[in-house]
């Protein structure tokens, strides 16, 4: 079991070296390239810091394997763009250099949002250069004009060389680069085409780390070779050694607590006393719950919570003393024999949730409180049931909340996103947990008692005053 510690109170911190790895279009070798290029400057002895633009769980496991730090999100539609360099410093604390891995095509961001939430626009936001992965698989001259389309768009994004992911072979390699010799733009790298490293997919993208630990790491390994062997390192070392100054301060969870209070949660009856010492939380984790933001168990902790994680695919009980339950994203239709056989501790969920203690539940969570998953019983939590569709519902969400709960008060304004493959049909008697305005308007997710359930991710330290209720509830509830 992992417990988190209270941060230290917030300063101003010197910005490490930083490089932006970005591509034209997903499916470039972005994350091939930067988990390499992670892997093999740690493999030299630097301190890497690893980022990932955008709400993806995933690539940070692998970014955590290359680098042995955790892997941390920049995500300006979830966040805002004033957080992004406040928590880049923070996740880059005592680094010697970072490597932020992008997000679909660089300058692709929130839909109809403009440059909202786009690699382009979080590598301004950090004043860092950009380094371009392009798939060459299948051109050559060509290269050049796409290359200086992409430095032109906006002369305010800094792309300061390429890196020819796919090539086929020496002449192509040559063909490459005396297309790109008049742009001005220097080739920093060359990986040669080869069968796919071994990272596996399925219906939302990469297998997680969590799932594969002894393969994935592996597959690191495999990438620091092809990126070691094929790019310049001590050019890209010296091209993230341009990146600007950053003028904001830190980032620190008892700092945006402070900043932040949350509304005033009711008085326990009289007589009913405060539990002594901290509220032990216990977190999901394990294969089937591996999707989380490192900021929500720092801001629990900062908000005076023992955080403590369990497996439920493992632990038949809820830690000692535990007064509050947070289930994460994952994948628990691939695991859902097994979560349904650990019948312990889906009773020990359900009685927690029956004797009013709060539990937040997002995505997979919400899953995994519902009556059944594809017919295979769980928490009963909620009435309701989930089953696996081939419907991919996929995008950032404007929200409000429609009930008081746990979380937040009706009236609270949250950005969220959803990435699932399910559909949750509801029984009666819960009340609805966000009015959601974007694709279209709607009611989403659940409360009940002390229940917040909701197929919305959403990052904490947006509204950091969301984890202070969540802890004060677990301590009068």
């Amino acid at each position: 079991m992992v417990r988190a510690s209270v941060p230290s109170s917030a300063r101003a911190s010197a910005a490490p070296p930083r490089l932006v790895v970005a591509a034209p279009s997903s499916g470039s070798g972005k994350t091939t390239v930067a988990t390499g290029l992670m892997a093999a400057l740690a493999a030299r002895g630097l301190a890497v810091s690893p980022h990932k633009v955008g709400p993806d769980y995933i690539d940070p496991g692998y970014h955590s394997l290359a680098t042995g730090r955790v892997g941390r999100n920049l995500d300006a539609y979830l966040c805002g763009p004033d957080l992004i360099g406040p928590l880049f410093l923070h996740g880059a604390r005592g680094c010697d250099i970072a490597v932020v891995e992008g997000v679909m095509g660089l300058y692709d961001g929130a839909a109809g949002q403009e440059e909202l939430a786009s690699t382009a626009q979080v590598a301004k936001l950090l004043r860092a250069p950009v380094v371009l992965v392009v798939d060459a698989s299948s051109q050559s001259r060509s290269v050049a004009a796409l290359v200086h389309g992409f430095v032109t768009w906006d002369p305010e994004v800094r792309i300061g060389g390429v890196i020819l992911n796919k090539v086929a072979s020496d002449r192509h390699e040559a063909l490459l680069r005396d297309a790109l010799e008049s742009s001005g733009v220097p080739v920093l790298g060359v990986v040669r085409r080869a069968p796919r490293v071994g990272t596996p997919s399925r219906h939302l993208g990469l297998v997680p780390v969590a799932e594969r630990r002894d393969s994935a790491v592996e597959a690191v390994a495999a990438m620091a070779a092809q990126v070691a062997a094929g790019c310049d390192l001590e050019a890209l070392v010296a091209l993230a050694h341009r990146a600007g100054d950053l003028s904001c301060a830190e980032w620190d969870a008892a700092a945006a607590l402070v900043s932040s209070p949350p509304p005033p949660l009711p008085l326990p009856a009289p007589g009913a006393g405060l539990p002594e010492g901290p509220a032990v939380v216990a977190v999901a984790g394990g294969a089937a719950f591996s999707f989380s933001y490192a900021e929500h168990a720092e801001l629990l902790a900062a908000a005076g919570a023992e955080v403590v994680v369990f497996d439920p695919l493992r632990d038949e009980k809820l830690p000692e003393g535990t007064r509050g339950v947070v289930v994460g994203g994952g994948f628990p239709e691939m695991y859902a024999t097994e979560l349904s056989a650990n019948e312990p501790l889906r009773k020990a969920v359900a009685e927690l949730a029956l004797s009013g203690a709060p539990v937040a539940a997002e995505c997979a969570g919400l899953l995994y409180l519902c009556r059944e998953l594809d017919g295979l019983p769980l928490c009963g939590v909620l009435d309701a049931t989930a089953r696996m569709t081939e419907r991919l519902t996929l995008g950032y969400r404007d929200a409000v909340a429609v009930s008081d709960s746990v979380l937040a008060r009706a009236g609270t304004r949250m950005r969220g996103h959803e990435f699932h493959r399910t559909v949750v049909e509801p029984g009666a008697g819960d009340a609805p947990a966000w009015g959601v305005r974007t694709p279209e308007p709607r009611v989403e997710g659940f409360v009940r008692r002390g229940v917040h359930a909701s197929y919305l991710h959403t990052h904490w330290a947006a509204e950091p005053g969301v984890a202070r209720r969540f802890v004060e509830r677990c301590r009068t509830s």
